[in-house]
């Protein structure tokens, strides 16, 4: 006699499943784009985008909230990439803002060459190229868009499958061109890169 085969439903799982590696895909792609800003900014934007929309159905104060956490959130991101970090004689971690001369505001640090902290024309593309990162992520968030111009799903689903790829083949060409040593306000910090600061 026969075992008995259980029965399962394996007709709909490889469609699903296809979505499901394309969807993954897509996350995956956006979370290394995501590495570009900081972190801060996105975990804020990403926590009161919801609420701030009303999850995608805005009324007329909910428009101006969003746009306004919309914009700050992009001014987070191109001001943190002026910003950059060093450890100090004292041990400590000190953060300013990269000018022309160095970093400012700098602690007496006799050890540490703080004009190596200058600022470049790389700082001003990565603030641009960070501007646009955050653009992608506004635009692949559903509540935002749902706020401000309701799409199709299949306009959703052209937008998950073509904008991460083509940002961040870009950016990723942009940043090999212009690399980025800076470890500034809501970037991770890595002492041992603090060597690579006399490259700049």
């Amino acid at each position: 006699m026969a075992a008995a085969v259980p029965y399962s439903s394996n007709f709909s799982e490889p469609k699903e499943s296809a979505q499901q590696t394309i969807k993954g895909k897509t996350l995956l792609g956006l979370g290394n784009l995501v590495r570009l800003l900081p972190t801060g900014t996105v975990f804020t934007y990403q926590f009161l985008s919801p609420l701030l929309s009303n999850y995608g159905h805005c009324h007329t104060v909910s428009k101006y909230l969003t746009a306004i956490l919309v914009g700050l959130s992009g001014l987070s991101c191109f001001f943190s990439t002026f910003t950059d970090s060093y450890v100090g004689d004292d041990g400590n971690t000190h953060y300013g803002i990269a000018t022309k001369n160095g970093i400012w505001p700098s602690q007496e640090s006799k050890n540490v060459d703080l004009s190596a902290y200058k600022l470049r024309l790389a700082d001003f593309v990565h603030a641009f190229f960070s501007v646009i990162v955050f653009g992608v992520v506004v635009l692949l968030d559903q509540n935002t868009v749902g706020c401000f111009y309701p799409v199709k799903d299949s306009t959703e689903k052209t937008l998950l499958m073509v904008l991460p790829p083509v940002v961040g083949a870009v950016s990723s060409g942009v940043f090999m061109l212009f690399p980025n040593n800076r470890h500034g306000i809501g970037y991770p910090n890595d002492n041992s890169s603090e060597s690579s600061k006399d490259s700049k």
